[in-house]
């Protein structure tokens, strides 16, 4: 009896570390240059109405320290930031895109690299659906990146919407 339940938890242990290494997709080549990086953050947060996201992936892709930090103007017109870790945007953000349908577009991208620290000035677009033609939103991400020497990590999202008072630059824009 003794030999049948070693022989079960050994093979129990075997079966379930299998069974870990499949559930636990390898996410790296999303992840090895600023491109693929960028690609995968705007990828992974978009999708039609009803389009469940990748959360895992979209975790993936940031330093355990970073923050997601939209900024805008509060009820007495002053300029503020919210600064929350990726699980929080998925809490608090996570259930709205998928009810309401939330594709995020880059039409122009400013980066700076010194070694290996990236500042990534990205404009975008944002639509409902794949098949809108007009946005409902424009606005810039300025992203701050990490390379360890193996990949790139996503320090910081800080965004702002484009609004009346602050259009978007110029040079901002597809085109400069």
């Amino acid at each position: 009896m003794l030999r049948f339940l070693i022989v079960v938890l050994l093979v129990g242990s075997h079966v379930n570390a299998q069974i870990g290494e499949e559930e636990a997709p390898d996410y790296s080549n999303h992840v090895l240059t600023i491109d693929s990086t960028m690609e995968t953050l705007y990828s992974v947060i978009s999708g039609d109405k009803g389009e469940q996201r990748n959360w895992d992936l979209f975790k993936f892709l940031f330093h355990e320290n970073a923050k997601l930090i939209p900024s805008g103007l509060n009820a007495e017109n002053v300029s503020i930031a919210r600064f929350i870790t990726p699980e929080e945007y998925i809490e608090s953000s996570g259930k709205w895109l998928v009810e309401n349908g939330f594709h995020e577009v880059e039409i122009h991208r400013e980066t700076d690299t010194f070694g290996h620290i990236a500042q990534v000035f990205s404009t975008y677009e944002s639509f409902r659906s794949k098949l809108d033609t007009t946005p409902f939103m424009r606005g810039i991400n300025s992203i701050q990146l990490l390379h360890d020497g193996q990949r790139w990590w996503i320090l910081n999202i800080y965004w702002m919407q484009e609004n009346e008072a602050n259009p978007i630059p110029a040079e901002y824009l597809p085109g400069n």
